[in-house]
């Protein structure tokens, strides 16, 4: 049963009352859109649409095998919604045909364009299942415990980005970095919190002199980042290993290393780039992508820093909070946080990056 009849009644301009509740309507319509997003990609019912076209109720639920009557209500929900096309809207339910249309292939059914954002029903649906965990944890100050990967898994949210643009656009922007990735000897780079290893792939793929090493302290994301690396043909250039990067044996070995959309998440992040930098040999360099956020706090803010924000609340500073000595840093972390981590680190310079993305700021820092 929904838990109320409707949206709020129509609201006057000068009433912010009504503005704030007609404003969380529109917030719940679009979670719920979430949801079915979420069902969506985890049913396969996208990629049916693309790869098979228009289909009746009946059909998707053939090709997918699925329930009728609850492909339906989805059909009829997502063409309501305006995510899917009714071909006749005027035809009986079970005689209506749905499509996808092709503008909007390449965010629901296409993981490889760097527009896909399939994931985020599989986002959301994650974030809300230890909710319940984290009401206990903000009275504690605790981490809620960690979340198994099923049923859902893991979304791949930065493959498509890693393989398309970081060894083709954003490296090569950097131009002592991409000379030495380029020439002979290979480099040797070092991938921190590598997750399932498609920054690490990347590089590799881009720059096939180089050697990549990537290191995360997740056995299970190292496991599928072998196995990518693996169907990507490069295992022999791109090596993981469950660890954290500061054992004695690997002081000094590496051109460059990288640490992508990670620091922030990290509960020590000075003790990271101190480990980062005796990784580093004579000439090499660190370079970070780190979230796209503000230089200073502001209220009301742009929607970029509200969803920083949001993740930040829901996901990544509980993810932090478990270690007695954390930084307690969370998503939003603006340049000046960085500078002194950094500084506190070891580097002499930190060095904003010249490099436009829509969500990130890159950032290099010389020992």
């Amino acid at each position: 049963m929904r838990a109320d009849s409707g949206p709020p009644a129509q609201r006057r301009p000068d009433d912010p009352a009504a503005a704030l509740a007609e404003r969380l309507f529109q917030d719940m319509t679009g979670a719920l859109e979430l949801f079915t997003v979420y069902l969506g990609d985890r049913l396969g019912l996208y990629r049916a649409l693309h790869a098979g076209g228009p289909a009746t109720s009946a059909e998707l639920a053939a090709r997918t095998g699925t329930a009728e009557r609850y492909i339906r209500e989805w059909l009829e929900h997502h063409a309501a919604s305006g995510l899917l096309e009714a071909d006749d809207p005027a035809a009986g339910p079970l005689e209506r045909r749905y499509r996808l249309p092709p503008a909007h292939v390449p965010i629901l059914a296409d993981p490889d364009d760097v527009r896909y954002r399939g994931f985020s029903g599989v986002e959301i649906v994650r974030a809300g299942r230890w909710l319940p965990q984290l009401v206990e944890a903000f009275r504690t100050g605790d981490a809620p415990p960690s979340l198994p990967w099923a049923p859902e898994g893991r979304a791949d949210y930065n493959r498509a980005i890693f393989l398309n643009l970081l060894g083709t656009r954003w490296l090569p922007a950097i131009a002592d970095v991409h000379d030495r990735l380029s020439r002979e000897p290979g480099a040797r780079v070092a991938d921190l919190a590598c997750g399932f290893g498609w920054s690490s792939i990347a590089m590799a793929r881009a720059y096939p002199l180089i050697r990549v090493e990537g290191y995360d302290l997740d056995p299970d994301v190292i496991a599928a980042a072998r196995r990518n690396a693996e169907q990507a043909g490069l295992s022999g250039r791109v090596a993981f290993a469950v660890t954290d990067a500061s054992g004695p044996d690997l002081t000094g070995r590496f051109d460059l290393v990288t640490i992508f959309e990670a620091l922030y998440d990290m509960s020590r992040p000075v003790d990271a780039l101190r480990a980062a930098r005796g990784l580093l040999g004579r000439s090499g360099s660190v370079v970070i992508a780190d979230e796209l956020v503000e230089d200073e706090f502001t209220a009301p803010a742009s929607d970029l820093e509200r969803y920083h924000y949001g993740w930040s609340v829901v996901a990544c500073l509980p993810g932090a909070m478990g270690d007695a000595g954390t930084a307690a840093t969370g998503a939003v972390m603006r340049p000046a946080t960085l500078r002194r981590y950094a500084q506190e680190a070891g580097f002499r310079g930190v060095e904003v990056l010249p490099l436009e993305t829509p969500t990130w700021r890159f950032y290099r820092l010389t020992p």
